[in-house]
Formats: C-alpha cells, sequence, structure tokens
C-alpha cells in the first residue's frame, strides 16, 4: 500500500481513544487496502457535529487507500441505543426513520467518494437484514454466545441498572446483540475488518468482535475515538441539549461557524487536528508560534473556515464570512437577503417589528437596553448604530432603514446587535 502510517497520523491527531490489537491492524493497513465500517442511527432528521469525527475518520481512511461502509441502522434505530443515556429513549415510528435516513444519507455524501474504484465509499442499512432474521433463530444463533453476567457490569449498562427511577428495558438491552450481529454480518458478507465509532461505543464494538471470534474464529479489529463534549461536561448528541447541527434549518451556517470561533482557546490546535487535514507540522508550528496567544482568533478563524467548508461547502462559508465583515468590521460590507435569513434564523437574537415606536423603544425590546431612559443615554452617548450609522438622537424608523424592506440591523458597541424584522 504505503509507507505512510495512518494509525500513527490517527494517534498524532488524537483521533483514538481505544483501539484493539494495534500492532496486527497496522501491519494489515500498511500492506492491504481493507473495509471498515461505522454505524449511524437515523434518530433524528441531521445529524451534528458530535458525529463530525467519525465521518472526517472515515474520510482518512479512505484518502488512504481503504474502503469505508457507512451503515444506516434503520432497524437499531427502532430499538435505541441505551450506552451512556440517563433515561430510555422515545420509540421512532418506520416512517419518521425512513424520512431521517433519507435526509442523513445526503449529508453523509459530502464526506466521502462514493465512485472513486475500488475503495469507494459503500452505504448499507442493517433494515435489510434484520427483517429476514426469525426472532428465536436470532436468540438460539446470537444470544447463546453473550453472558447476563458480563452484559449487566458493562458501564453503559450499570449506570442504567443501579438507578431505580429509570432502569433499562429489555429493549435497550438488547441494542447490544443487534450491533454485534451488524459487524459479523458485514464481516461475513463484505469482508469487513475494522469498526469505528466514538468512545461511548467501545461495549458494542466489543460485542461484535466476540461474536466473530466465536462463530467464525477470526480476529478483527475495533477502534473509537474520542468524544466531543460540551463545556457542561455533556456529550454533543442529539438528545443533548445545545446540539449543533449539520442541517442549515436546523443550525445555519453562521452560527456553525460561530460555534467554532468561540470555542475554549486550549481546544484550538487540539480541534485544528482531529477536525481538519491541515498538514500537522504547520498545526504544530502555529501552536508553537502562538504560546502567547495574541494571535488566537486568527487560528479559530482557520478551524471556523476549514470546517464550515467542510460541511457546508464553498457558498455558504462566503455568506458566512460576509455576514461575519457585515457585523464586526468597519467596512462597507453588503450582504444578501438569504444571508440576512440566517441571521434572523439564529445568528443574532431578532425581534417582530410592526409595534416598535422608536429607537429608544426598539432598544427595549431588543434587551440592548433595560429602559427607556439607559436607552436614551446610550443614544446620547453614541454608542447605538442602525444598519452600522451611528444615531446621535431618537428616531422614527422609516422605508430607508429596512434593508430588503425587511431588515434593520440595531448595533450597541461593536459587540452587540439585534435584528428588527418588518
Amino acid at each position: 500500500m504505503t509507507e505512510f502510517n495512518l494509525i500513527e497520523a490517527l494517534r498524532n491527531r488524537s483521533l483514538i481513544h481505544h483501539i484493539t490489537n494495534e500492532n496486527n491492524l497496522n501491519k494489515i493497513i500498511q500492506n492491504n487496502s481493507i473495509s471498515l465500517y461505522c454505524g449511524f442511527d437515523p434518530t433524528s432528521d441531521s445529524l451534528h457535529v458530535g458525529h463530525l469525527l467519525p465521518l472526517i475518520t472515515l474520510r482518512r481512511f479512505q484518502i488512504a487507500g481503504h474502503r469505508p461502509i457507512i451503515l444506516i441502522g434503520g432497524a437499531t434505530s427502532l430499538i435505541g441505543d441505551p450506552s451512556f443515556k440517563e433515561k430510555e429513549r422515545i420509540f421512532n415510528t418506520n416512517e419518521n426513520v425512513d424520512l431521517w435516513t433519507n435526509k442523513i444519507i445526503k449529508q453523509i455524501s459530502c464526506f466521502l467518494d462514493f465512485n472513486c474504484g475500488n475503495n469507494s465509499a459503500c452505504l448499507l442499512n442493517n433494515n435489510i437484514w434484520f427483517k429476514k432474521i426469525n426472532v428465536l433463530s436470532f436468540l438460539r444463533d446470537v444470544g447463546k454466545y453473550f453472558s447476563i453476567n458480563k452484559m449487566i457490569n458493562r458501564t453503559a449498562v450499570k449506570q442504567r441498572i443501579i438507578r431505580p427511577d429509570q432502569g433499562i428495558s429489555f429493549t435497550e438491552f438488547s441494542y447490544n446483540l443487534l450491533q454485534a450481529y451488524d459487524f459479523f454480518f458485514l464481516n461475513k458478507k463484505h469482508e469487513v475488518l475494522l469498526q469505528i465509532g466514538g468512545a461511548d461505543q467501545w461495549g458494542n464494538i466489543s460485542s461484535g468482535m466476540h461474536l466473530i471470534h466465536r462463530r467464525c474464529k477470526k480476529e478483527v479489529f475495533g477502534l473509537t475515538i474520542p468524544l466531543l463534549m460540551q463545556d457542561n461536561g455533556m456529550k454533543f448528541g442529539k438528545t443533548e441539549s445545545g446540539a449543533i447541527w449539520l442541517d442549515i434549518n436546523k443550525t445555519s451556517p453562521y452560527k456553525f461557524y460561530q460555534f467554532w470561533m468561540n470555542i475554549e482557546d486550549i481546544h484550538v490546535y487540539y480541534f485544528l487536528k482531529m477536525f481538519t487535514f491541515i498538514d500537522i507540522s504547520e498545526i504544530n508550528k502555529r501552536e508553537q508560534e502562538n504560546k502567547n496567544k495574541k494571535n488566537i482568533i486568527s487560528d479559530k478563524s482557520l478551524l471556523a473556515k476549514n470546517i464550515t467548508l467542510l460541511v457546508h461547502g464553498k457558498d455558504k462559508l462566503l455568506s458566512v464570512e460576509r455576514i461575519t465583515d457585515f457585523l464586526f468590521s468597519k467596512k462597507d460590507i453588503h450582504i444578501t437577503i438569504s444571508d440576512f435569513k440566517q441571521l434572523k434564523q439564529d445568528g443574532i437574537p431578532s425581534v417582530e417589528a410592526c409595534q416598535i415606536k422608536d429607537l429608544q423603544d426598539a432598544l427595549v425590546k431588543t434587551s440592548l437596553a433595560q429602559s427607556r431612559t439607559q436607552a436614551k443615554n446610550m443614544i446620547i452617548s453614541n454608542s447605538i448604530s442602525i444598519n452600522k450609522q451611528k444615531i446621535r438622537k431618537n428616531h422614527i424608523f422609516n422605508y430607508n432603514d429596512k434593508i430588503f424592506g425587511k431588515f434593520t440591523l440595531l448595533s450597541r458597541g461593536k459587540k452587540h446587535h439585534s435584528l428588527l424584522c418588518w
């Protein structure tokens, strides 16, 4: 294959949390093109930033000459993975799962090449084989290889069992066997040697390896990736608060970009290594040169631009850059009506302006001021702008203040903005 050491590269980018028999896996992928897979359960209509690392890791494998398989959990999403969840998931209907599957497939297609020869990405749905399986055959042919004693002692399960208010249903408990069978099936039908996933999937991945070893006497491998955690210690997920979605209708490209611009300084170079394809020597050089963090904003911008480009494409990135310059630079930037719609969606606070009387009233209703008196003082002190133009006295809004006849940008200082929507 190549002298390039993919496992070493992944480790240098902090993309390995767990890995099984690293030496054997390394030898195999150094000399052969392998098939590997990662599963995505369509339990919502969009992926989120927590899914980016597995997708990017699959892409790294494909660039290195390996064949990535995306497994859509059409069947397993009807059960729900209980791993490290505090309570049971809400069951989804078949209709919703089918609808969400189509949306997620479109998102995934942006990350991998499905037409590049022998290592073209492949997309499968586990509903294809699970709907053909007889429950008695499954319990006999799969269930007999698993010890209840070991399963209930796994951390993800134990955390639920010790909570009398929640517990864990047999439905959720069976999820582990279903995912194990996925690995077994893919190994048998598609010669898959490696499963990757988030660190919370270690128990499910190891169950698949165990089943393959017991039934087929083969060695297969597992690799998990560190979870992306929020500042409150919770992982980013569909059911966790504060999810940043890949769907532009749920999280606008501008808010997506700002998410990366607003990360803690200590994460910048860590994330540049994990989420971007910038040469690691360049990232290390930037980190060394910026120990005093004087230029940290430029490196955050580099991170935000690379990830936004990867997820949303060039046109949306250009839109984000226009909006950013419009809000925060002194340049005379003209943004489009679709840019304003991003701002209204989730970019900055917005209010319906039809009942607003004057500028003082607008400042109060947008919470840029707490009272008309405070608003008056702000205007007099020259800290208020309408569409980036300083206003020195109270103002009655007119048609000229309405960009595209619909939007007015109200600003207090350089950083506080609100959008009036007419």
